[in-house]
């Protein structure tokens, strides 16, 4: 039986509405300067379930307590964002064009400018304020990377990427070094599918990895990650990793530096992710004399001081000895 014809004229006006939307969305996102955006529906994470369980249930986290807090809203955004519809998940590059002197502590290359955290919170609001503005009444809310949120699952869902045997999102075209975030909005939207896994029978990330974190293809003991004895561990680190970390100071980028797809990631264009050039020339005895007063004001508008100017001479001590 057809349907009346009103009721197609609505229906039809509501999906050209729906894709003009999505269309407006994700050119708002290229303009602000995101890699990519991708939209899902808004609903509990199935797969992801199970997975999360037993990453917990094994002590993966270590001591990041946070990681087992909001278990039901991690899995499910409607239950963080009341009224919530769509997830819509971006990328922001931050691959550097000059990294480090060798023969130095190293940084993850993520930590090289200005706190992510404050810079895309900016894009963010600008990109909710556009929507707003365009469509009309619509809330939603910003994450990266400070909620219980699986920013990871979501971008893969939203077809940006696969997640990688290192447990990364990976792209063909532009690799890993990028940031993921989300807006949580109770607006329905044209929704994006998920890609392939394009890892094959590559296994570069798991031979690399100095501590052999990376357990199992895409399983990545988050206790025994370079990255979260120098930034999460806030006690001393053991001895037994003496000599495992590679000069690695501040995270550690080896599983996405062996990666082959990070062949093809070219250099961010975000101002605020820049260097200062003193910093990519530090040499190790630099780092070994670096003073509170230094750290505080190179520091300043950095990820590393979430270290803390105690937790960076801690790990250099410790890379030291």
């Amino acid at each position: 039986m057809p349907l009346p014809s009103g009721l197609l004229e609505i229906l039809n006006n509501y999906i050209i509405s729906k894709t003009k939307n999505t269309q407006f969305i994700k050119s708002e996102a290229k303009r602000l300067g995101f890699l990519s955006c991708g939209i899902s529906k808004a609903g509990f994470l199935e797969k992801e379930a199970p997975r999360l369980e037993s990453w917990l249930n094994k002590n993966s986290n270590g001591q990041m307590s946070y990681m087992e807090n909001h278990f039901d809203k991690r899995l499910d955004p409607t239950k963080l964002v009341e009224g919530s519809k769509s997830v819509i998940s971006l990328l922001l590059n931050y691959y550097p064009d000059t990294t480090q002197i060798s023969d130095t502590y190293k940084i993850s290359k993520y930590a090289y400018g200005h706190d992510y955290h404050f810079v895309i919170k900016d894009k963010l609001k600008e990109l909710l304020f556009s929507i707003q503005s365009e469509i009309g009444d619509v809330f939603g809310r910003a994450f990266v990377d400070s909620a219980p949120v699986l920013d990871k699952a979501w971008a893969a869902k939203s077809g940006l990427g696969w997640i990688g045997k290192n447990s990364n999102l990976l792209t063909q075209k532009v690799g890993s070094f990028y940031f993921i975030a989300e807006l949580i909005v109770d607006l329905e939207l044209d929704y994006d599918h998920a890609v392939t896994d394009h890892c094959g029978s590559c296994t570069a990330c798991l031979d690399a990895c100095p501590t052999q974190a990376i357990v199992a293809p895409y399983v990545v003991d988050g206790s025994k990650c370079i990255s979260y004895f120098t930034i999460e561990l806030k006690e001393s680190i053991p001895l037994e990793m003496k000599g495992q970390f590679d000069d690695w100071a501040f995270g550690c980028d080896v599983c996405q530096d062996v990666c082959p797809w990070n062949r093809f990631s070219k250099p961010h264009n975000e101002p605020l992710f820049n260097p200062d050039p003193e910093f990519l020339t530090l040499s190790k005895k630099d780092w070994e004399e670096i003073t509170e007063e230094t750290f505080k004001k190179v520091f300043k508008n950095s990820p590393i001081k979430r270290a803390k100017f105690n937790g960076l001479k801690r790990n250099i001590n410790f890379l030291k000895q």
